[in-house]
């Protein structure tokens, strides 16, 4: 059977912490986790083609990424590549610059392919030579991935995803490597294991930190908050959002509303319209508080304009703090840069 267009990648089921040696098949292989955008790359078979590039969600997106299609044509025909787009930024990787590349079309494309290059870290191979081989164990697709590699001599756009089989390099690589923004955590799969398209057969271990915020809005009521919207004072004094909660605990509800306040006129998040979540343009019903409590919350790695990305968790209330102790908003901190858009988008 050859692969063709849109295959559903497979995916990763979080996990707090590394599993045991015996929870995957064939033992454990560890690689880095990059916060990126998946997609699969189809060189053409059996008859000459256009190279495709397919988003996580089935989308054709070469048209935005010309740089690597071009690139991809010194590939071997009949192959199916499985990795991350990136966008490097200096020495960081920079979310908001590949979130410009894959919104832009036609000559925007073309110009942004020229200042903000795409490189593909590849960690799997779904089809060699018009071969699939989706029912081939791990171990030896990433063999043929890397006779790719040296074989054709790939170098820039493309990257070998490192991987290891040593659990305390991987528990190293967890601790050290996501300081760097762009990287995560830590991708788990074992060495047996069968490509399942669609399928959370892999496990994702998100590097999680601690940090406060200041609570300046509330979903659900004040009588019964469902998450809570986190934000810190810039320079300039503006109450800038920086996280949304999932959702509360029972006991966390019974906690926070029993010392929220309501907005007073002024509150700096008037006229501010959020959503649902990061990118999206559902629109998000707050209810605003007065900005006098400080939370302390579970987050990773990924930012984006001084904001994180993915829901942080509430962990507690911060009584022993004031909001002005609260760390200062900082625009460039994560690989974003610049200042947020003021939609809420989190």
């Amino acid at each position: 059977m050859v692969l063709r267009p849109p295959v559903e990648p497979m995916l990763a089921k979080a996990r707090e912490r590394m599993p045991p040696p015996a929870a995957l098949p064939g033992g454990l292989v560890v690689q880095p986790k990059f916060d990126g955008y998946r997609t699969l790359v189809f060189t053409p078979w059996p008859a000459p083609g256009p190279v495709l590039i397919q988003s996580r969600r089935g989308s054709m997106i070469q048209a935005r990424f010309p740089d690597l299609a071009a690139a991809a044509k010194a590939l071997p025909d009949g192959w199916v590549l499985d990795g991350e787009v990136v966008v490097w930024a200096g020495e960081e990787l920079s979310f908001a610059s590949l979130q410009r590349r894959a919104s832009a079309g036609g000559r925007t494309a073309a110009r942004l392919a020229e200042a903000l290059p795409a490189h593909f870290i590849a960690f799997d191979v779904l089809q060699a030579d018009g071969v699939e081989l989706l029912r081939r164990p791990y171990a030896e697709r990433r063999a043929t991935l890397e006779e790719l590699f040296t074989g054709h001599g790939l170098t820039a756009p493309w990257t070998l995803c490192p991987e290891t089989h040593d659990l305390a390099t991987a528990r190293e690589w967890l601790a050290s490597w996501t300081r760097v923004p762009g990287v995560e955590g830590l991708v788990v799969k074992g060495r047996r294991q069968r490509y399942l398209p669609g399928t959370r057969g892999w496990y994702k271990i998100r590097r999680r930190d601690t940090a406060e915020g200041i609570v300046g809005a509330v979903t659900g009521t004040l009588r019964r908050p469902q998450s809570v919207l986190l934000g810190r004072y810039d320079r300039e004094g503006v109450l800038r959002l920086v996280a949304r909660s999932t959702l509360l605990h029972p006991e966390a509800v019974r906690d926070i509303a029993a010392r929220l306040s309501p907005a007073r006129p002024g509150h700096p998040w008037e006229g501010i319209h959020f959503t649902t979540s990061w990118g999206s343009r559902a629109p998000l019903e707050v209810v605003l508080v007065e900005p006098d409590l400080v939370a302390e919350m579970d987050v990773d790695t990924a930012r984006v304009h001084g904001a994180w990305r993915h829901p942080a968790r509430f962990a507690r209330l911060r009584e022993d703090m004031t909001p002005d102790e609260v760390t200062e908003f900082d625009a460039g901190s994560g690989p974003g840069e610049g200042a947020p858009d003021g939609q809420g988008a989190v």
